[in-house]
């Protein structure tokens, strides 16, 4: 899941993409920027189809949801409800096909099942290391190693897993695809497919880089919770989520802001070494669409 904008120089190009977002769709790429989102998917016919939709976020209605740390929770909110738009709108155009008098169409409680699937993913991955370690008669110090150790090792299996699910390989793909556009932007180059497939395949802003701080601040947070009877710490796994999702959104905010710095590089360097799991080499065809995606939030940008 998930970030990046346009200028004519590098420099400006690097702090203007701090405002994008970007995610990998089944046969396509979406960006946006703060008012738009761009949703670039690729058909079954070969044509590339483009949808652009107007945004309204909750921080630019409310200024009290733009401030630091705030800003972190809701914007996992969003993201996750823009991002499940997006996967719902490329799902239909990549299933649908011309000579079908009726095509496969997802509609919203399709929608509602996948995010609640996700969601009861993120809980699981909170819970469970906490169970084991509970169930081992762990305690003090130990307890709290030992349940770090598990949700890393849950972590690790996952990215194995989902980069080694046949199906999936597409997306990410396309995942990688929509790294190198944002790569070559950022160095201000000109976004043909030559330059870009030049461009390396992960980036620091990334989801995966995202997940992969959230593991790390989970762990110092829970590690400083006082000890207490069993459903509370329990429910604090639950309910402390948006918290470490907070903190770990100024971080990765830092990480693109400062990601020239020695102390930056060496804190990403999890992050983009899990990439390599996350992300494909993806084909011409498919930086095309990256590239067309890019393209057209900067002129939205722009105007």
């Amino acid at each position: 899941m998930k970030k990046d904008l346009v200028k004519m120089s590098s420099n400006k190009g690097k702090e203007s993409s701090l405002a994008y977002g970007g995610q990998a769709l089944i046969e396509g790429v979406m960006m946006r920027d703060r008012k738009h989102m761009v949703l670039v998917v690729r058909k079954p016919n070969n044509e590339i189809l483009t949808n652009i939709e107007d945004l309204s976020l909750a921080a630019d209605k409310f200024r009290f949801l733009g401030v630091p740390f705030i800003r972190g929770i809701v914007a996992l909110f969003e993201s996750f409800i823009l991002g499940m738009k997006g996967i719902l709108f490329s799902a239909n155009a990549a299933l649908s096909e011309e000579d079908e008098e009726e095509s496969i169409t997802l509609g919203y409680k399709e929608l509602i099942l996948v995010g609640l699937g996700a969601l009861g993913i993120v809980s699981i991955f909170f819970v469970a290391p906490f169970l084991l370690a509970e169930y081992l008669n762990l305690t003090g110090i130990v307890f709290n190693i030992a349940e770090a150790l598990i949700r890393l090792l849950m972590f690790v299996l996952y990215l194995v897993l989902i980069s080694s699910w046949g199906e999936f390989r597409r997306v990410l793909q396309y995942h990688g695809a929509e790294h190198k556009a944002i790569n070559a932007h950022e160095a201000g180059v000109s976004l043909e497919i030559e330059k870009v497939k030049e461009f390396p395949r992960y980036h620091p802003r990334c989801g995966t880089s995202f997940l992969f701080i959230v593991l790390i601040i989970s762990i110092i947070v829970f590690s400083l919770l006082p000890s207490t009877d069993f459903t509370i710490r329990l429910a604090s796994r639950l309910l402390l989520i948006p918290v470490i999702a907070g903190i770990s959104y100024e971080l990765l905010k830092l990480s693109g802001k400062y990601q020239n710095s020695i102390v930056m590089r060496i804190l990403t360097a999890p992050g983009l070494a899990f990439q390599l799991l996350t992300t494909k080499e993806p084909s011409d065809d498919m930086l095309e669409v990256s590239v067309k995606a890019v393209q057209e939030i900067t002129k939205l940008s722009n105007v």
